[in-house]
């Protein structure tokens, strides 16, 4: 062997000549004295040696695994520990909404497997929980009771395609358009909607009344016990998340004084938690006609699978959004890829006949206020999920379900924005309502909904106070041009505003073409012109004015939208004066559709419609105050 030193390369010699060291093929078997002393050698090279090079299994592997995974083990230990405090609290959530979708509950439990594994490890950011949801099962009940499981899972794995197509085009972005007060009502309706499923867990299953007896006061005790534990114990310790430590206490009260609590054994039935391989799933395609009755079949499921995949990419996104905010990490989650993870699980969950899902906000809490700060989290829930059903199911079914209703409504207490009710007097009206409103429908129907519901109210709000903001300042007289006839008449109208499809109708309403003077000026210079509607009003203006033998001037436009009203009349009439300056002309442009004016090329802060100068790039210059 060589080495190099400051001199060249030297040799070094080994430390144990292979011929000599002990019980080698082909060497001499040295006396027993010898080979103490060339064993302890050896072992001493061995020590000195970096971990790589030692024959050191453990630590390879150690190595190994934090090399993979360089945040250190006791990130990853508290991921871990995140993961499994998730994958409990994901077991009665998947029984409850895989009875609500028609299915058996270790269906539900194999789908918050997969969708869990993938989402997490191909997702748009870390923190997040997925599994079989209530708000996608909703959509596929019907499916389910009148076509059967197999055409479920097909719905399933054609809405994980259509949402890998959404993430590949980027649709994920358009969840930034959601306002804020929706968001407030999501999560408040969302709360509620976690608190009022709890409470099922409170009534005899057979009679539906209220639980009594030794079993309702221990029900009532052991939810209470749950409560305190997961709000006292992160004081003592985070060591262990509080909600795992929650879990076990009470299992061992449960047990050391043979309490008659209701276990998850005991809902989700004895043969979903029998464990062996003879749980696992089948893998393949579900068993529908894709080949005989390929069109049949896709028109029943396109219908079901995009209303799952919709519903599910606006809970998973709200959830990504929500999670940006609690884990101040400086991160923002990537939406393209969060829709990308959520469609590899549901194709996954389709083809392991699942039920498919998407991102629970509730076991989302569970995972940040366990410490989860890496995939690894998402990725443990899964994996011990499902180990548990195969390994250790006999165990998780001795779970009592208080333990988990207990931390679920901690979940609730935390996911409601108590601020909204504290600001409902200082914010506008609308908003106000649009918070109401959303939680409501939240509750009532079902999360997407509520959103599609909120952001068009949010949007019609916005529209309306738009459309009523634009006005005008009326100077006669003023802003005559030099070069004019001094005997002429002039009448200046100052616009303020913005003129849009909303606002049309209010901006004709601002003039007067009969009581006007011939020539009139209209100033932009602290209005905007929008939209198409906005170049049409102006249009039609015009026209109104020149109807009557009188001009209209243009001033202070900018060069985009001078541009599209010489495109949209081909020829400016000659009532319709556009007047440029490249000094004060504004630059902004004009949402319209480009097939019509694909002619007009965008503003630049040095030019006007008029200039036959050489056109510089935006960026060589500094945007110009009044400027979008």
């Amino acid at each position: 062997a060589e080495t190099l030193t400051a001199e060249g390369p030297a040799a070094v010699p080994p430390t144990v000549p292979p011929a000599s060291a002990p019980g080698v093929w082909g060497g001499p078997r040295l006396p027993a004295s010898q080979a103490a002393t060339a064993a302890a050698a050896s072992a001493a090279a061995s020590t000195s040696r970096p971990p790589s090079q030692a024959e050191d299994l453990v630590a390879n592997a150690r190595s190994l695994i934090f090399a993979v995974y360089p945040k250190g083990p006791q990130a990853a230990w508290r991921n871990i520990l995140a993961g499994f405090a998730v994958s409990l609290a994901m077991i009665p959530e998947s029984v409850a909404f895989a009875f609500v979708a028609g299915v058996s509950p270790i269906i539900g439990l194999w789908s918050a497997v997969a969708v869990g594994f993938f989402a997490a490890a191909f997702g748009g950011r870390a923190g997040i929980a997925s599994g079989a949801a209530g708000s996608t099962a909703v959509v596929m009940a019907s499916l389910c009771a009148t076509y059967g499981p197999s055409y479920l899972s097909g719905a399933v794995l054609l809405a994980g395609l259509l949402q890998i197509f959404a993430g590949i085009l980027g649709w994920g972005k358009f969840i930034k358009l959601v306002p804020h007060p929706v968001m407030l009502g999501f999560v408040n309706g969302l709360a509620i909607v976690i608190f009022r499923a709890q409470l099922t867990h409170f009534l005899d299953p057979v009679t539906g009344t209220l639980l009594g007896g030794p079993r309702g006061a221990t029900m009532f005790g052991l939810t209470a016990l749950s409560m305190a534990l997961v709000k006292l114990l992160p004081r003592i310790t985070t060591a262990i998340p509080s909600s795992l430590l929650t879990v076990g206490i009470v299992t061992a009260v449960a047990k050391v004084f043979a309490l008659p609590a209701t276990t998850l054994m005991d809902i989700a039935g004895a043969e979903t938690f029998r464990g062996g391989l003879s749980v696992l799933p089948d893998i393949g395609f579900p068993a529908i006609p894709w080949l005989t009755a390929p069109i049949r079949t896709l028109a029943l499921l396109l219908p079901y699978a995009a209303t799952m995949a919709s519903v599910g990419l606006v809970e998973s996104l709200l959830t990504l959004q929500l999670v940006d905010g609690l884990l101040e990490d400086g991160k923002r989650g990537d939406t393209s890829k969060e829709c990308i993870g959520q469609g590899l699980g549901n194709i996954v969950s389709g083809l392991s006949s699942g039920m498919g899902g998407c991102a629970m906000i509730g076991q989302t809490q569970v995972n940040v206020q366990s410490g989860a700060t890496s995939r690894l989290a998402g990725i443990a829930m899964a994996v011990i999920l499902g180990l548990g059903i195969v390994a250790g199911a006999p165990l998780l079914g001795q779970v009592p379900i208080s333990a988990l209703v207990g931390i679920m409504f901690i979940v609730c207490e935390s996911t409601f924005a108590w601020s909204s009710l504290r600001i409902l007097r200082r914010i506008p009206r609308p908003d106000a309502m649009v918070i109401a409103i959303v939680s409501f429908v939240t509750v009532v129907q079902d999360l997407a909904m509520a959103v599609v519901v909120g952001t068009i109210l949010s949007a019609l709000s916005f529209a309306w106070r738009q459309s009523t903001a634009i006005s005008a300042t009326v100077k006669p007289g003023a802003d005559k041009p030099k070069a004019s006839d001094s005997n002429a008449s002039w009448k200046t109208y100052k616009l303020s505003g913005p003129l849009f499809f909303g606002s049309t109708q209010a901006f004709a309403d601002l003039f007067d073409p009969q009581g006007d003077p011939e020539d009139v000026v209209i100033d932009f210079a602290d209005s905007r012109v929008s939209d198409h509607s906005a170049l049409e009003a102006i249009n039609s203006l015009a026209e109104r004015y020149g109807t009557l033998g009188k001009r209209v001037h243009l001033r202070h436009l900018s060069s985009d939208c001078a541009g599209l009203l010489v495109r949209l009349n081909g020829i400016l009439p000659p009532y319709e004066i556009i007047e440029s300056d490249v000094e004060t002309d504004p630059v902004y442009e004009v949402a319209e559709d480009s097939s019509l004016y694909a002619a007009v090329e965008p503003p630049r802060l040095s030019e006007s419609p008029a200039s036959k100068e050489p056109k510089p790039k935006v960026d060589e210059q500094p945007e110009r105050s009044g400027s979008d």
